[in-house]
């Protein structure tokens, strides 16, 4: 388990489901992802039982995110994405709704990027955030993270469309 004195970053356990079921299919939240399909229990059961957390072999890991204070599981937060060569990804986070604004995700985020750079030989890490997600993009600045690039007109928002803005971090 990975910690700060804030949050800790845990595996992800069959008793998780129900988060991440609020989690993912969050409508607020939803504004600011990049899905747009709704997911089952039972999708999520899947996900869960056949995770396998070896990023050099599947590209990706998830950690749950734990309010250390309360001991609470608020969010998540991943790599994806990983390219082994290159030494880079894609980091997404989520925090439910309650726990928002209160610096978790910037703990977590913080956190992550420990592991990434000292644990697994990470390069760069990047993002990809609306460019209308205010809090987010002020999370990644504190951060570290720099504006690279963005991607025009790349999220629908009903009859119209939002531009996403691209961060990264280098550690090397």
């Amino acid at each position: 388990m990975l910690s700060n004195e804030t949050v800790s970053l845990r595996a992800v356990e069959p008793s998780d489901l129900d988060m991440l079921y609020m989690l993912e299919n969050d409508t607020d939240a939803a504004e600011c992802s990049f899905g747009t399909a709704p997911l089952s229990r039972h999708m999520l059961w899947q996900y869960i039982e056949n995770y396998s957390a070896d990023i050099h072999a599947g590209g990706e890991i998830r950690f749950i995110i734990v309010e250390n204070a309360s001991g609470q599981s608020v969010g998540t937060i991943d790599i994806s994405d990983y390219n082994t060569r290159d030494r880079h990804g894609f980091v997404g986070i989520a925090i439910l709704p309650e726990s928002r604004r209160r610096g978790l995700g910037y703990a977590a985020l913080k956190l992550l990027c420990s592991y990434a750079s000292e644990t697994i030989g990470a390069h760069s890490l990047a993002a990809q955030v609306s460019a209308d997600n205010e809090a987010s993009r002020r999370m990644f600045a504190k951060a570290g993270f720099h504006t690279c690039g963005s991607l025009r007109s790349w999220i629908r928002r009903g009859k119209h469309y939002a531009d996403v803005l691209l961060y990264q971090i280098l550690f090397q």
